[in-house]
């Protein structure tokens, strides 16, 4: 729109931008100066003419006042929407991309940033357009006021007009305007909110991306732990010394306790093959039928003769270990088991069941001897802080030849009438492994040294156990317990039963190994498929169950190892004697109502794997152990004779009468265990010590002074030793 007046002043407005022009018929752009500030709409308002005329009155004041106020409002509104929103957008989208390398922290400072300038931007705004709203309301209040303005001359698209222009018409394009810069605000906000929107999903994503990062690097450090974890646990392993050569030694030492455990379960799943062979025999020889019972007579024989030769073999164990030495005495053992193993082989060839019956008792000689001999020969070589992790490993090995004895025994295997002989035969694997794997084991240092008085050798085979020249440590401990021992270096059994000192230890290592055998646990591993067939399970199935306690034993045992120098062996001993207490109520309950209740035998199932869990914790391995730590180097062969006799008489009792009590009591079997192992644990609480962690010449100290409990403290050469009395003394 053009305006010319040559009366003086006109208001006129329209389109884009609003003008008053006064003066002499001048023609102007009145957008001008708005476009070059920005704006669409006309800069300026009312401007004073070159004769000096007055202000336009319409508009109020020398400053153009409210309609061209209000024409630039829609204008500023478009302005504000394209420059701030636009330039909000333009550097968050140049931040976004430079941010996408940086750091969780200036990520987060740099979003903060954007949505402060945002929120800013948009304050800043709403001030605008309320002075504006502010001012405009005035304007227009003050237009209702005057009314209608004086006739001016309007040229309009070249044809000049003259009249009086309605207020109402200044007005309604005012309120049009301010409708728009309303919807301009609004739509402003929404694109801010669009914006902030996004800014917060790309900061989760950088969020997201920084957590993922932040797993990754804790990943990585967690596996740098590991190894250094695994390179410090070899370092450690070798400060306490558990070097190859020690390793390689009791390797080869517990072949002969994996070779006790193979001959103790292997006669369990061809039961029924043996019965037969037997009945076979009898037939052959004299022409008539065998009864039953006769045959089950003969096959109880045959597994209690075993523990017959072990008897023999533990006796004599102490014998041989004082004449030949500990390395020496298995190396002779081993030929007792090749002997063995070829007899009970041959026993179809022969077609004799006494060549069985022979096989197996010089396979219990073999058995006893390592019984004896093993657990004596580790318990010596082991450095003290791991005597007890080291001396698990017997019942490892035990528990490693029942279950391979029992997985070679199935049907699908060698259970069968022609397998059963390669079975029993294979006993002499180990025992060959053995003989050729112990002639590379180095003598016990403590037998060399004490009962010999050979320290040079004794010195040579440390250093070999240790891996080290640094041997004076054991070799002071090793002197302090001769020193200890001078007046009883060399004990017979007659002496060890008389002397104060010694009887005390004795009788508990004696009702450690009652605790063992028992406890009923043989019952399960002569006897466990037919157990399991009385439960209610098929043969095929319980045979399979059967390896299942293999298993079990393998890997409690296995649990058990570490917990030995932590717990301690008297605290295990009684959580294993409690277990099987509360599983062997178990038992009972189950087969007197398997026959009510057809789901019962699975309790019974579940109850016998429970009594073997936690037989490994704690009778399986402990009593071997804990009967070699009670006496010094003098008593100790003795000792170790008297308490491995013992626990093979109780398995001779165990695998012989099982039957018979089986028969008399039927469902109520293993009440008379569950009375023993009650008294075993009253026993161990009342008078077993603790022996973790205390030398020999330690743990002898306890049973000193009239059978009184004394704490030694023990300085690290063990020159010193004071003897203090002891309030907690669980052995009196």
């Amino acid at each position: 729109m053009k305006v010319s007046s040559s009366s003086g002043r006109v208001c006129g407005g329209g389109g884009g931008g609003i003008a008053c022009r006064i003066g002499d018929g001048e023609d102007n752009d009145a957008g001008s100066r708005g476009d070059s500030d920005g704006g669409g709409g006309g800069g300026g308002g009312c401007a004073p003419n070159n004769s000096g005329s007055p202000p336009c009155s319409d508009c109020g004041d020398d400053s153009g006042g409210g309609l061209v106020a209000g024409v630039l409002v829609s204008d500023l509104g478009e302005v504000i929407s394209d420059r701030y929103v636009g330039v909000a957008r333009r550097q968050f989208a140049s931040r976004q991309a430079s941010e996408r390398g940086s750091s969780k922290a200036d990520q987060s400072d740099s979003s903060s940033d954007d949505e402060t300038t945002l929120r800013q931007m948009l304050v800043s705004l709403q001030h605008q357009v309320t002075d504006m709203s502010a001012n405009l309301t005035t304007r227009l209040d003050e237009l209702q006021s005057r009314g209608v303005s004086p006739s001016p001359v309007i040229t309009f698209y070249g044809t000049e007009h003259r009249g009086h222009v309605e207020t109402s018409v200044a007005l309604s394009e005012i309120r049009t305007q301010l409708h728009e810069l309303t919807r301009s605000l609004e739509s402003c906000q929404s694109e801010v909110t669009e914006v902030k929107r996004d800014m917060v999903a790309i900061k989760n994503e950088l969020d997201t991306v920084q957590q993922v990062k932040e797993e990754i690097e804790e990943l990585r450090e967690y596996v740098d732990r590991l190894e250094l974890q695994s390179h410090r646990r070899k370092l450690r392993l070798l400060e306490q010394g558990l070097t190859f050569s020690l390793s390689y030694s009791i390797l080869s030492s517990m072949l002969g306790m994996l070779m006790f455990g193979y001959n103790t379960g292997v006669i369990n799943a061809p039961e029924g093959n043996i019965e037969k062979f037997i009945k076979d025999v009898h037939f052959e020889r004299y022409g008539t039928s065998m009864e039953n019972s006769e045959a089950e007579f003969l096959y109880s024989f045959a597994v209690s003769i075993f523990a017959i030769g072990g008897m023999f073999g533990g006796f004599s164990g102490g014998i041989i270990a004082d004449r030949f030495g500990r390395k020496g005495g298995l190396l002779m053992n081993c030929f007792a088991g090749i002997i063995g193993a070829c007899l009970m082989s041959a026993t179809k060839y022969f077609l004799s069941y006494e060549v069985l019956f022979v096989g197996r008792f010089i396979i219990g000689i073999n058995c006893g001897l390592n019984t004896s001999l093993v657990p004596m020969y580790i318990s010596e070589i082991s450095p003290l802080n791991l005597r007890g992790g080291l001396g698990t490993v017997n019942q490892l090995a035990v528990t490693t030849g029942l279950l391979i004895s029992q997985i070679l025994g199935i049907d699908q295997i060698l259970g069968t009438d022609d397998g059963w002989p390669v079975l029993l035969g294979l006993a002499i694997c180990p025992a060959m492994l053995q003989l050729i794997l112990l002639p590379l084991c180095p003598e016990s240092p403590r037998y060399l040294l004490i009962t010999k008085q050979w320290e040079e050798e004794a010195r040579k085979a440390l250093r070999r156990l240790r891996a080290t020249n640094q041997i004076e440590e054991d070799i002071e401990e090793m002197r302090a317990e001769e020193r200890a021992q001078q007046s009883e270096a060399t004990i017979s059994m007659m002496e060890l039963l008389c002397s104060p000192t010694l009887r005390q230890p004795l009788v508990i290592a004696v009702v450690m190994q009652l605790s063992q055998q028992l406890s009923g646990i043989n019952a399960v591993f002569y006897y466990s498929t037919s157990l399991f067939i009385t439960a209610g399970l098929a043969e095929n199935v319980a045979k399979f169950v059967t390896i299942g306690i293999g298993v079990i034993m393998v890997n409690m045992t296995l649990v058990a190892m570490p917990l030995m120098d932590k717990t301690g062996r008297r605290t295990l001993h009684l959580y294993g004697l409690g277990g099987m207490f509360i599983f062997s109520i178990f038992i009972t309950i189950s087969l007197l109502i398997t026959e009510m209740i057809d789901w019962m035998s699975y309790l019974a199932v579940v109850s016998i794997l429970g009594f073997v869990v936690f037989f490994a914790v704690g009778p399986g391995s402990i009593p071997w152990m804990i009967t070699a730590e009670l006496f010094s180097q003098g008593p100790r062969p003795a000792a170790m004779s008297i308490a491995v006799l013992i626990n093979w008489v109780a398995n001779f009792a165990v695998g012989i009468g099982f039957q018979p009590l089986k028969t008399a009591l039927d469902n109520y079997t293993f009440l008379p265990f569950s009375v023993l192992l009650a008294v075993f644990w009253i026993f161990t609480y009342k008078k077993v010590p603790e022996t973790k962690n205390k030398t020999f010449e330690e743990i002898l100290a306890l049973f000193r002074q009239n059978g009184s409990l004394v704490e030694i403290e023990a300085s690290k050469t063990a020159s010193t030793i004071t003897l203090e009395k002891s309030e907690d003394n669980p052995l009196n």
